[in-house]
């Protein structure tokens, strides 16, 4: 089945309709060159591939190393090689905004994908976009980075270097107060989040749109970073008389307030964002995770067609982390930088443009003009770099794992 799956691909990818990014290096001399590429170029990948968070980063890492192995044995590019030079921003932004300094310093490097986390990309958007170079992330969320802070009310692109292949928190907070209000018929919600970017900006357009389909916020409270005992917080969720928890931030503190919440006799599911879709979350919550929700962008991975292939070769790699939450995404970021630099080559009479910031540069306007079939669905960007893909899906913990309960589109109208 794998064969067979492989060979759809490749035939989907000779026809035009499908095309890989990869990650690689301008070294015509590379030893790792392969299917007789004489230029190796590299694409970035930024992600925290060690501490909290790395359970979703390294599955962005792996995502784009499957795209690099497809393209480069498929030659999808001829005369080129790609490589993957992969950073560990620790989820910090400070050492995002220096991994961006690196790649961009990187005379190799063509393009990047990355990070995981909205609060890091708003330190390196600018980076990228001095040196006009692409970056496209596979996981942030946050409205302001394509549409600018006051985007609910004058949206505005802040840097045309910069795309996402997830959906937004305008789209996931909806569809999550949507599901509480209408699906689960949830009255009474406290709402609790980390003070970060991500996840104060996802609990506010929830709290925003459970009230407007006439729900009850019934408390808030924030967390910071890293916290471990929540008595007190699950002493005020307790008291509150909330039917509901909706956290806005990672599975590092989600797994453990629910933990605590449960072991306190308040057996209310907690509902969360993207940030909390891994099996960090339940191996660490353990049966207290029963129950619990998440919204996440697209369709499962597991169920798309296109992405089978990608999941038998991460699963037969060994590959670490969790490819659910945002692996096919980075896959398809990793095939829209690759796809962008085969149109620059094509244009080139089939060379490599010999200057980097020309190659940067083309790369910026490929991206923005792709329109291919990925293992996700379809791929291609709006105006300010969002997807035009806006699936999302619930998910819920039974029996130990993450089983979508709905898929579809939230009504951000």
């Amino acid at each position: 089945m794998r064969h067979n799956s492989l060979i759809a691909i490749t035939a989907a990818l000779a026809a035009g309709s499908l095309t890989l990014t990869a990650c690689g290096s301008r070294d015509t001399n590379d030893s790792s060159a392969s299917s007789g590429g004489s230029t190796t170029l590299t694409i970035g990948v930024d992600a925290p591939l060690s501490g909290e968070n790395s359970t979703t980063g390294l599955g962005i890492q792996y995502g784009a190393q499957i795209a690099i192995d497809d393209a480069n044995k498929n030659n999808l590019v001829p005369g080129v090689t790609f490589k993957l030079k992969a950073l560990d921003d620790k989820a910090q932004p400070a050492t995002g905004q220096s991994n961006a300094t690196a790649l961009v310093g990187d005379s190799n490097v063509v393009g990047a994908v990355g990070p995981l986390n909205s609060g890091v990309a708003q330190t390196m958007q600018q980076v990228f976009a001095s040196a006009d170079m692409v970056q496209i992330s596979p996981a942030n969320t946050n409205p302001v980075l394509t549409m600018g802070k006051n985007w609910q009310t004058d949206k505005k692109r802040p840097y045309k270097t910069y795309f996402r292949t997830a959906t937004t928190d305008e789209m996931q907070g909806t569809f999550a107060a949507e599901y509480a209000a209408k699906s689960i018929s949830k009255k009474n919600v406290f709402v609790v989040d980390d003070k970060q970017t991500y996840g104060a900006g996802l609990a506010k357009i929830f709290n925003e749109q459970f009230t407007k389909l006439g729900g009850t916020v019934v408390g808030t409270d924030h967390v910071n970073t890293g916290t471990k005992d929540f008595a007190s917080l699950v002493t005020k969720i307790k008291s509150s008389g909330a039917d509901l928890l909706y956290y806005g931030g990672q599975y590092d503190e989600s797994a453990l307030l629910t933990k605590q919440l449960k072991d306190a006799g308040v057996s209310i599911p907690l509902f969360g964002g993207d940030g909390m879709y891994a099996t960090t979350y339940i191996d660490t919550a353990g049966q207290a995770a029963e129950g619990d929700l998440v919204t996440s962008v697209g369709v499962p991975a597991d169920t798309l067609p296109a992405a089978k292939q990608f999941v038998d070769t991460y699963k037969s790699k060994g590959y670490k982390g969790d490819y659910a939450a945002y692996g096919a995404y980075s896959y398809d970021a990793t095939t829209a930088i690759i796809n962008a630099v085969k149109a620059a080559v094509d244009a080139n009479s089939g060379k490599v443009p010999g200057d980097i910031n020309t190659l940067r540069s083309s790369v910026v306007e490929g991206v923005q003009k792709s329109d291919f079939d990925g293992i996700t669905g379809k791929v291609s960007f709006d105006e300010y770099g969002d997807t035009t893909n806006k699936q999302l899906t619930v998910y819920e913990v039974k029996n130990g794992a993450w089983k979508a309960v709905k898929t579809g589109t939230a009504d951000a109208g």
